[in-house]
């Protein structure tokens, strides 16, 4: 490819980054990812498994479809082809054969979500690393990239003493059941082969899938093969984001994309209405969405779905609620990190024209700048609720998705890794000495 192809890519990249509700990506380093700083290699490299955010491993998909929304759409394809990042299907004269091929169908009598008739879609490059470094082939959009390049540089070895464990991010965990499977032989053939327990690092909705993953192995599993979990920005009591991209939609400023249009595939993925804010940990008079004739709450969202017009998204709510709703003690050793000093909305505030329209104010909070501080903070509950520590350290200054590619954070993990258990409550990164 020339290089004027590839500015035109790095341009829709920009652009289509900003599409989705959990991408608060900083555009710089998802597009020119840091290089990791070079380190003394370590002579002790625990085994460590990697699971990404919501949008942060690729989707291949394979087509057969029965009907067309497009006639611009392939009907068929021989081939395996990227669905997660796919550039050339975002342009926007696509974007309507990218929302049918990616969307998911409810089904309310069977309480399951499905692929799109006639779309089959996998999650490639299980246990290995390349799916959560860069999103497409091109190595265009970086996320675990830098992560990864500084563990290689401190001794870790791609593939093998640190692995991806990615997934299927549209679907909640009730409808992943294969994915907890294959992690669990993940993480005992890793025990086996280098003799020693595990340890499992998060990012934002990943935290969530790793939780519920330790929720449900037996105390005397986790005490052989799990080390520790590393959380890295969890939104441990649901995020407020996602209520706006389910009722107006949310192209973060992008003019070209309509946020009517992008909500249709933002409202499909089963993981938003799973990780909206908890109607028992939020208090019940906090007004997430206001509207000049209804102030809605956590114990509104029957009525909101009801009156955006998307109801499957109130069942799926029902279904997902509980699986990690409670915050279970994970059982393991917990290092509980996040961004917080930055303003992020709690409440969006609509106009008479709800819900087609953009918020017209907000009220924010702390947080760093997509998920609340108060929610990522509650990890604390679980100190004196188990019997392996738990360790939290605070990061000012630090943006969402930059907490993958902080030099602070990258360290912290390092020292974590080689078994330095205690960690500083908090972190200026704003002042960095690098």
């Amino acid at each position: 490819m020339g290089a004027a192809g590839r500015v035109g890519q790095v341009l829709v990249l920009v652009g289509l980054l900003a599409l989705h509700h959990s991408s608060g990506f900083w555009i710089v380093n998802v597009v020119f990812p840091p290089n990791a700083k070079s380190r003394l290699p370590s002579n002790s490299t625990p085994p460590l498994v990697i699971v990404p955010g919501n949008l942060g491993n690729r989707l291949e998909a394979k087509i057969n479809k029965p009907a067309l929304v497009s006639w611009m759409c392939y009907k068929k394809t021989e081939h395996w082809f990227p669905l997660w990042i796919d550039l050339n299907m975002f342009m926007p004269i696509g974007i309507d054969c990218w929302i049918d091929n990616i969307r998911l169908v409810y089904n309310r009598t069977s309480r399951r979500s499905s692929n799109s008739p006639g779309v089959r879609v996998r999650v490639p490059g299980f246990g290995q690393t390349y799916p959560i470094e860069f999103l497409d082939s091109n190595k265009l959009a970086g996320y675990f990239y830098t992560m990864v390049q500084h563990l290689v540089n401190v001794g870790y070895t791609r593939n093998e003493t640190v692995r991806g464990a990615p997934y299927d991010w549209r679907l909640a965990p009730n409808d992943n059941e294969e994915y907890f499977t294959k992690l669990q032989d993940l993480v005992e053939e890793m025990y086996e082969q280098y003799q020693k327990p595990v340890y499992l690092l998060g990012h934002s909705m990943g935290c969530h899938y790793v939780l519920y993953f330790l929720n449900h192995q037996p105390q005397a599993w986790k005490d052989k093969y799990i080390r520790g979990f590393i959380s890295l920005a969890a939104p441990w009591g649901g995020a407020v984001k996602p209520l706006r991209v389910m009722v107006s939609g949310d192209n973060d400023g992008i003019p070209l994309i309509s946020t009517i249009k992008i909500r249709e595939e933002q409202r499909m993925a089963a993981t938003n209405p799973w990780m909206l804010p908890s109607e028992i940990i939020w208090p019940k008079d906090h007004v997430f969405i206001s509207t000049p004739t209804f102030n809605y709450t956590n114990q509104d969202y029957k009525r909101l779905f009801t009156d955006i017009n998307f109801e499957d998204g109130w069942h799926i709510w029902e279904d997902t609620k509980n699986l990690t709703g409670d915050l279970h003690p994970p059982g393991v050793e917990v290092w509980c990190m996040y961004g917080v000093g930055l303003p992020t909305p709690v409440t969006y505030i609509y106009d008479e024209e709800f819900p087609d329209v953009d918020p017209v104010d907000f009220v924010y909070a702390d947080g760093d700048d997509t998920v609340d501080s108060f929610s990522m903070s509650l990890c604390k509950h679980w100190k004196g609720k188990q019997e392996k520590p738990v360790h939290v350290t605070e990061y000012r200054g630090l943006a969402h998705l930059d907490i993958v590619f902080s030099e602070q954070v990258l360290t912290q993990v390092q020292h974590i890794l080689e078994g330095q258990s205690d960690t500083p409550r908090e972190i200026d990164v704003r002042f960095k000495g690098e």
